[in-house]
């Protein structure tokens, strides 16, 4: 048997999610049918490196499986993104990795971002893809305001209520707010992230650009560790889980 780590952007848009579940298609799901389909005497299961909520985004999320017939890397990946169509999923690459690798558990660090698109003007081609905020946001603002959150923290404010990580302490290792053009991004980089914890320091944050709330209140919210206290809770749609590292862990020669 050889275990293979994969690395896969899609279109969050039609799913339900990265897990397997009844209420409708999830990426995990498409894989798994994917495999069945070069596979199908074995019971391949895609284990990712972290979930992502409905209509959330993937540029660089990171999985891996175990197969038991002869296949090269090549071919892997060929009859993956074959067989994945129509569904917006690739398989950008493949890589045969040792046992003891596993795509979760190994992360060292995730890194997110999520998009903004400052204007008035509706959104075209864009529509799922990004938040659209009409009123004018101050980014450097929302910099500045951001950086409250780094470093680690009771982010109770900040979690989901159904959030089932064991404890709300976490540690943000960078965030940060830019702008380029109408489109502002923040960054966001951690070992691990609470459910909607993104989502919320967005939207938080977004407060803080248009002159609602201050850096002050950003803090206040914080110190409060009540979902009660949260700001605003962004949309799905501008969320991009961006990367995984893996620290020292490199793929089989």
């Amino acid at each position: 048997m050889q275990r293979f780590k994969l690395t896969i952007e899609y279109d969050g848009r039609p799913f339900f999610g990265w897990q397997k579940q009844d209420n409708g298609p999830t990426v995990q799901a498409a894989l798994e049918a994917a495999c069945r389909c070069f596979a199908p005497d074995e019971d391949i299961t895609v284990t990712g490196s972290g979930r992502t909520d409905a209509r959330v985004h993937a540029l660089g999320q990171v999985a891996h499986i175990n197969l038991e017939r002869e296949m090269t890397i090549d071919a892997l990946q060929g009859a993956l993104n074959y067989h994945l169509r129509p569904n917006p999923v690739s398989v950008l690459k493949v890589e045969a990795v040792d046992d003891d690798f596993h795509a979760r558990f190994s992360a060292t660090k995730r890194h997110y971002t999520y998009r903004i698109r400052n204007r008035r003007a509706p959104l075209t081609f864009e529509r799922g893809l990004v938040w659209q905020v009409t009123r004018p946001l101050d980014a450097e603002a929302m910099h500045e305001a951001a950086q409250v959150l780094v470093g680690t923290h009771d982010f109770t404010t900040f979690r989901h209520t159904a959030c089932q990580a064991k404890s709300p302490v976490k540690t943000i290792d960078y965030l940060t707010v830019e702008r380029e053009g109408d489109e502002i991004r923040l960054h966001a980089g951690a070992r691990s992230f609470l459910h909607h914890q993104i989502r919320s320091i967005t939207g938080t944050l977004k407060l803080v650009g248009e002159g609602t709330w201050t850096k002050d209140d950003v803090q206040a919210s914080l110190e409060a560790k009540a979902r009660t206290a949260l700001g605003l809770n962004a949309p799905p749609d501008g969320l991009y889980f961006r990367a995984v590292e893996y620290g020292d862990i490199a793929p089989k020669a």
